[in-house]
C-alpha cells in the first residue's frame, strides 16, 4: 500500500499538466472517460458493436447471426479492457504507428482466440474509415464526460438556491457603476445566477451530438461496393442511434463537429456565468459584506499571518480562463476541414477531456468557495445605514404620482455626489407639502426595507 502511495506522488510529480498532477484527486472522474487507454476503449466499443451489427443483417451472408454466447465474449473485450491490454495496443501501434489500425489488429488478435469467430477477422473495421469509428468514439466520450460535469453543475445549483432562500430578506447595498444605488438583497442576487446557469444546463442538456459512419468520403462508396444490396443509410442510422447519438447522413470523410461546437459554446456560456459568480462573490468579501470560516492549519499569506483570502475563487477563475481558451479553439478549430479531410480535428480533439477538466475543476473551486461563506449582516447593515442618498428614487418617485413640480431635478440638486444622513433626508421629508399618510410613508422607509421585490422573486422563481 505505502508502495502504491509513493508510486502516485511520483507520477503527480512528474505530470506536465497540473491536471494530472496537483489537481489529479479533482478530477479523477474524468480519466476512464478521456485517457489514452479510455479511447483505446471507446474505439473497441465502435468495432466490436459494428461487427455485432453485421451479424444481424440478413443480407450479408458471410457473417452468420452470432448467439447469445458470441455476443457475451465480444462485448467481453471492452468490458474487460484493461492497462495491460491498452500497453498490447500501443506496442502494436510502434510498428502501425496508426492509432485505430492498432485497435483493429489487437481486436482481431482477440477474435483468433475465440472459438466460432475467427472465421470474421476480415469484417472488424470493415469497409470503414478511421474518421468513422473517432467520431462515434469521441461524441460517446464527451457525452459521458458531460454527464460527469453537470452532476457537479447542478450540485452548484443546489447550493445557490439553498443560499438565495436563506438570504432572501437580507438587504445589501447595490453598487451600479461602483457607486451606492438601490438596494437589493444577498439572496435574490445568487438567485441571478441560479437562473442563469439554469437556463444554460437546460440547454446543454437537449444539445443531442451527432454521428457519422459513412466511409472514405460520406457516400458509403466501399460498403455499396461489397454489398450494394444493403441500404447503408439506414444501416448507419440504426446504428449510430443506439449510442443516443443524432444520425448525420451528409458529410465528407469527417463528421461536420458542429454538434460538438453546440456544446463547446454551451460549456463556455456556463463558464462564463461561474466567472461572473466569482467575481461579484469576490468584490462582496472585499467589501466586507460575506466572510469567510477560518479553515484551520491553512495559510492565507507566507508573511502576513492574518490574511484569508478568497483563493478559491480566484483559483475557479483561472482554471475556467483555461477551459474556455481550450472550448473556444475547439469550437473553432474543428468545423472547418481543408476540402474531405485533414489531421486537424484529431490532434485538437484530444484535447476536449482537458478544456472538460479544467471547466469542473474551476467549478469543484467555486463550490468549496461557497461553502467557506456566511453573509456578515453587520457590515451590510453598516453599508446601508451610510448611504440614505438612495432612498431619493423612492421619494422622487412617489413625489411625480402625487404631482409634485420636478421632484427629479429637485432631488438631483441635493443628494448627487452627496452622502446623505438619515436626519437630513427625514427633515427634506418633513419639509415636503405633501399629504400627511404619503409623508408618513415616507418617513417610515429606510435603506434595509427598500428592496422591493426582491424575497418575493426568489420565493416565485427559485421553488
Amino acid at each position: 500500500m505505502q508502495l502504491v502511495v509513493c508510486l502516485k506522488f511520483m507520477s503527480e510529480l512528474k505530470s506536465i499538466s497540473p491536471l494530472d498532477g496537483r489537481y489529479q484527486n479533482d478530477v479523477k472522474d474524468l480519466s476512464p472517460i478521456f485517457s489514452e487507454s479510455a479511447l483505446m476503449k471507446y474505439r473497441l466499443i465502435i468495432e466490436i458493436e459494428y461487427l455485432l451489427a453485421l451479424s444481424h443483417e440478413p443480407k450479408i451472408k458471410e457473417v452468420r447471426e452470432f448467439n447469445d454466447e458470441d455476443r457475451v465474449n465480444l462485448r467481453m473485450i471492452y468490458e474487460k479492457f484493461s492497462e495491460e491490454e491498452a500497453l498490447k495496443v500501443k506496442k502494436i501501434e510502434k510498428t502501425t504507428n496508426h492509432d485505430v489500425k492498432s485497435v483493429e489488429y489487437y481486436l482481431k488478435d482477440k477474435l483468433k482466440k475465440i472459438n466460432g469467430l475467427k472465421d470474421y477477422l476480415e469484417f472488424v473495421h470493415f469497409a470503414l474509415t478511421s474518421e468513422d469509428v473517432n467520431n462515434l468514439a469521441y461524441s460517446l466520450m464527451l457525452k459521458d464526460g458531460v454527464a460527469v460535469y453537470l452532476r457537479s453543475l447542478r450540485t452548484l445549483l443546489k447550493e445557490l438556491k439553498s443560499l438565495s432562500w436563506a438570504n432572501k430578506n437580507v438587504a445589501l447595498l447595490s453598487l451600479t457603476h461602483g457607486q451606492p444605488a438601490s438596494p437589493t438583497t444577498v439572496g435574490k442576487e445568487l438567485a441571478v445566477f441560479y437562473y442563469r446557469l439554469f437556463r444554460q444546463l437546460d440547454v446543454l442538456s437537449q444539445i443531442k451530438l451527432q454521428g457519422k459512419f459513412s466511409g472514405a468520403v460520406g457516400n458509403w462508396s466501399a460498403q455499396a461496393a461489397a454489398y450494394g444490396r444493403v441500404d447503408w443509410p439506414a444501416f448507419s442510422q440504426t446504428f449510430i442511434e443506439s449510442f443516443g447519438l443524432e444520425f448525420n447522413p451528409l458529410t465528407t470523410q469527417i463528421e461536420s463537429h458542429d454538434g460538438l461546437a453546440q456544446v463547446y459554446h454551451a460549456l463556455i456560456r456556463i463558464n462564463n456565468i461561474i466567472r461572473d459568480l466569482n467575481q461579484d462573490v469576490w468584490l462582496y468579501i472585499s467589501r466586507g459584506v460575506l466572510k469567510q470560516h477560518k479553515v484551520k492549519g491553512e495559510v492565507g499569506s507566507s508573511t502576513m499571518p492574518h490574511k484569508i483570502n478568497p483563493w478559491k475563487f480566484e483559483n475557479s477563475d483561472g482554471n475556467l480562463g483555461l477551459a474556455n481558451a481550450l472550448l473556444s479553439q475547439l469550437a473553432n478549430q474543428l468545423p472547418v476541414s481543408k476540402l474531405q479531410r485533414d489531421l486537424s480535428d484529431s490532434t485538437a480533439l484530444r484535447n476536449q477531456g482537458a478544456a472538460l477538466a479544467y471547466a469542473l475543476l474551476a467549478l469543484k473551486s467555486t463550490l468549496d468557495g461557497l461553502a467557506r461563506l456566511e453573509v456578515d449582516r453587520q457590515a451590510a447593515q453598516a453599508e446601508l445605514d451610510n448611504h440614505w442618498e438612495i432612498l431619493a428614487e423612492p421619494i422622487q418617485v412617489v413625489l411625480r404620482r402625487l404631482g409634485y413640480d420636478q421632484p427629479y431635478e429637485k432631488l438631483k440638486q441635493l443628494t448627487r455626489g452627496v452622502r446623505i444622513t438619515r436626519a437630513a433626508l427625514q427633515q427634506l421629508v418633513r419639509g415636503l407639502k405633501i399629504p400627511k399618510p404619503k409623508k408618513d410613508q415616507l418617513l417610515k422607509l429606510t435603506p434595509e426595507k427598500y428592496i422591493g421585490l426582491a424575497a418575493k422573486l426568489v420565493e416565485k422563481y427559485l421553488k
